[in-house]
Formats: structure tokens, C-alpha cells, sequence
């Protein structure tokens, strides 16, 4: 058994401008104010900015230097922010490609992430639910969906969850299985609305072909607990909306969605921006940082889980063989 040193944290959301990549900057420092050795790795392929919201120049080598075999190692790209015990890992916003990741680097940055020697290896994933981005996120069982109290981001999230499951199940399974023709065809008929249970329907399913697959399927998902935060929550309301997304995801997923924490709308947060200086440093005071330490604390108090073993994708080798 592969022991595990770090506890990576995949931090993504179903869509852009929620405040994702202010909230990833500032629980790193807050983690490595705490004690604990972080990293974080800016993987917002073609559009990164963690750098930005962290005060720092994009200066250094990034992921592009290991896509583009400059670097055989993403540790290699790990520099120090100025903050004690906090590194970070740019992503890289000037080199065009960085985006379209081919399939063995994507599987290479994936194998190297469980070998950085940190307590702590916060992923800033791209905004959306690429395969690309759900990949990233299904390197941890319990990484964080960032919303915001709207109805489409709270929709964009649980679109989110619905395809890492989606996906989760898929690579469970070797290529060209039974098992993936039918997690494929059964996702792509009409679900919601129809009366049908994502998760419970899919297992019948899948039992039906093979006791041990259902067995295997349900395995997986109950293995599968991303927590939810909600973002610039003013009132009860904002809250419940995020207790009621993780209602919704247990009820038609059948995922244990957990509900981590509310971050306050605070006018600090955004003027840090402009400032390119990050809120934990410069108002330690404020309310989103009193919010954000409480979660901090309960991230740091965890214990780092079992990583999910999962298949290679071999279908995007498929689709290389078509280029």
C-alpha cells in the first residue's frame, strides 16, 4: 500500500467569477500560518491568475515547462511565495496550449501530485466541468465545490458533481468494459425529471451485468464526499442554498456532500485584488478571514484519505489515435 504524505486539496467550481481563486489564495497562507507545509498548484490551464491574487509576478517556470517537456518534473517548479512554509507551483497564462493538456502529461502531473512533500497540495482548477478540470478534481476524495449563492452558480455546481460522479464511475472501469457502455448510455438519456435515480438506477444497472460491478460502483461513491462552501453569503438565505444543494446531491446522486462553511461578502476581498495583496496578510481581521479560519481549522484537523484508484482514461488515447 502507496502511503500517502500529502493531503491534496482539488478545489473547483461549475463557473467562473465566484471567488475561487481568492479563496484557494488565502487558505493556503492561512494553512501555512497554521504550521502546515502548503502547496499551491495553479492549474487553471489557460486562464491562470492564482499568482495574481497571491501578490506575486509571473516570472517563474510553470506547467507549460513539464507539458512542454522543459521540466520532467512539476516539483522541480516549486518556489517559495515570502510566506513561511507556503510554495506554489504557477500555471501559465502567456503560453497558448497550456489548456488542451495531452493525455500522458495529464496522467504524468496527476502521478507526481501525490509525490510533493507537503502536509497540504491545493489544486486551483479551471472554472467549468472539462474532463479535464474533473480529473484534476478526482485526484482526492474530498475536494471543495466553491459557489455563490446564485441560482445558475448553485446549478453550474451541481452540474459539476453530476459529472465528476459521472466520471468517477467511468474510469472505475476498464476500457471498452460492458460497464462503460452502460454508465455511458445511461447518462446520456434524460435523468432529471424522468423519475429515474442517477446513482441508485445506474447500480441496478450494472448489478444486472455483474454482481461485482454494482458491488465496485457503489464502493466508489460512497468513497466520494467533496464538501461545498458557499461564497459572499449575506444572509440565511445564501446559506440554505448551499444546505440545499448538498440535499439535492444526496438525494439524486447519492453523494455524502457536506456542507464546510459560508464566506461573508467583504469589500477587503476585492480591493485586495487591486492591491495584489492577499486579505490574510493585509486585513487578518476581516470577516471573510475570520470565516475562512474556521474552515481552515477544520481542513487542518483532518486526516489525509485514501486516494481512489482509478483507471487510465485509454478512451483519449482513442481520440489521439484520430488526430
Amino acid at each position: 500500500m502507496i502511503c500517502i504524505m500529502s493531503f491534496i486539496l482539488p478545489i473547483g467550481s461549475g463557473k467562473g467569477g465566484v471567488g475561487k481563486t481568492i479563496f484557494t489564495a488565502n487558505l493556503g497562507i492561512m494553512l501555512a500560518q497554521s504550521g502546515k507545509k502548503t502547496v499551491l498548484v495553479d492549474l487553471d490551464l489557460g486562464g491562470s491568475n492564482l499568482h495574481t491574487c497571491l501578490g506575486i509576478k509571473n516570472s517563474n517556470s510553470g506547467i507549460s515547462a513539464v507539458i512542454n517537456k522543459q521540466e520532467s518534473s512539476i516539483e522541480e517548479l516549486i518556489f517559495e511565495t515570502g510566506v513561511e512554509n507556503l510554495y506554489f507551483i504557477p500555471g501559465d497564462t502567456l503560453n497558448p496550449g497550456t489548456g488542451n493538456l495531452p493525455f500522458f502529461i495529464k496522467q504524468k502531473i496527476l502521478k507526481q501530485l501525490n509525490k510533493i512533500d507537503a502536509d497540504f497540495v491545493i489544486l486551483d482548477l479551471g472554472a467549468g466541468s472539462t474532463y479535464n478540470t474533473v480529473d484534476f478534481f478526482l485526484v482526492s476524495s474530498y475536494g471543495i465545490i466553491f459557489t455563490s449563492p446564485e441560482t445558475t452558480s448553485v446549478l453550474n455546481a451541481y452540474s459539476f458533481i453530476k459529472t465528476a460522479v459521472f466520471r468517477m464511475l467511468f474510469r472505475s472501469f476498464k476500457s471498452k468494459s460492458a460497464e462503460r457502455d452502460i454508465i455511458y448510455n445511461f447518462v446520456n438519456s434524460k435523468i432529471e425529471g424522468s423519475g429515474r435515480s442517477f446513482t441508485s438506477d445506474l447500480i441496478n444497472e450494472l448489478t444486472a451485468n455483474s454482481y461485482m460491478s454494482g458491488q465496485l460502483a457503489t464502493q466508489k461513491i460512497k468513497e466520494f464526499h467533496p464538501w461545498v462552501i458557499v461564497n459572499r453569503a449575506e444572509n440565511q438565505e445564501s446559506v440554505d442554498l448551499g444546505l440545499k444543494l448538498r440535499d439535492i446531491t444526496r438525494k439524486n446522486i447519492g453523494i455524502d456532500l457536506d456542507f464546510l462553511g459560508a464566506l461573508p461578502e467583504d469589500r477587503e476581498v476585492q480591493l485586495s485584488i487591486f492591491r495584489r495583496s492577499p486579505v490574510a496578510l493585509t486585513h487578518p481581521d476581516s470577516v471573510f478571514i475570520k470565516s475562512l479560519g474556521l474552515i481552515a481549522a477544520k481542513l487542518s484537523s483532518g486526516e489525509a484519505f485514501p486516494q481512489p484508484e482509478l483507471y487510465l482514461d485509454d478512451d483519449d488515447l482513442l481520440a489521439i489515435d484520430d488526430d
